[in-house]
């Protein structure tokens, strides 16, 4: 029995250590300055940035569609999380307060909770006070999977520009900071 309890602890700290690594290389890339992480002189887009895949239309928590085409000519911090996910309840209260902050800016925050039913979300997004659409992903893997994927945990938030430029990616959890500077890069 003894032994059980050890691999299931060793299991549990190696899982740990994993699922921490792409919050440490986010932070680890961002006190770099912009050459040295890959980012274009105006420090605005990753080098490597390209289109975002913007030709979708998802539904929200209460079955509006929200078409995300038509909110080119925004800034838009698209959030992929989950209500079991820890570090996405560090960020969500962050992405209520940008949202408050930067909507009359031109800033627009979307949650898409990748694997939650409307019903799971509700109660979720009241406790939170979430003041921005939080959307279904559930059965979209068209646009979580393969658009803006692969996703392979959680949580994962994409900045794109006013011109629909997917300009950075945050994987794992990120600092309040480091969010803080991408948008006010792209505002």
């Amino acid at each position: 029995m003894t032994s059980k309890r050890w691999i299931v602890a060793i299991g549990a700290s190696l899982a740990l250590g994993f699922l921490t690594l792409p919050a440490a290389h986010s932070v680890t890339l961002l006190s770099l300055s912009p050459l040295e992480r890959g980012t274009t002189q105006e420090g605005r887009c990753d080098a490597d940035a390209k289109p975002a895949p913007l030709d979708f239309t998802l539904r929200d928590i209460d079955g509006n569609e929200v078409n995300l085409a038509e909110l080119k000519g925004n800034v838009i911090l698209l959030n992929f999380w989950a209500t079991w996910c820890g570090p996405c309840k560090i960020e969500i209260p962050w992405f209520v307060e940008f949202q408050r902050r930067y909507r009359d800016d031109g800033l627009v925050v979307l949650g898409l909770s990748v694997d939650d039913t409307p019903e799971q979300i509700r109660p979720f997004a009241a406790q939170f006070q979430v003041n921005y659409p939080m959307l279904v992903g559930l059965g979209r893997e068209d646009f979580h999977q393969e658009a803006y994927g692969p996703v392979w945990g959680l949580p994962v938030t994409f900045f794109i520009d006013r011109d629909g430029t997917l300009c950075r990616t945050h994987m794992g959890i990120a600092t309040r900071e480091a969010f803080q500077r991408d948008i006010d890069a792209l505002l």
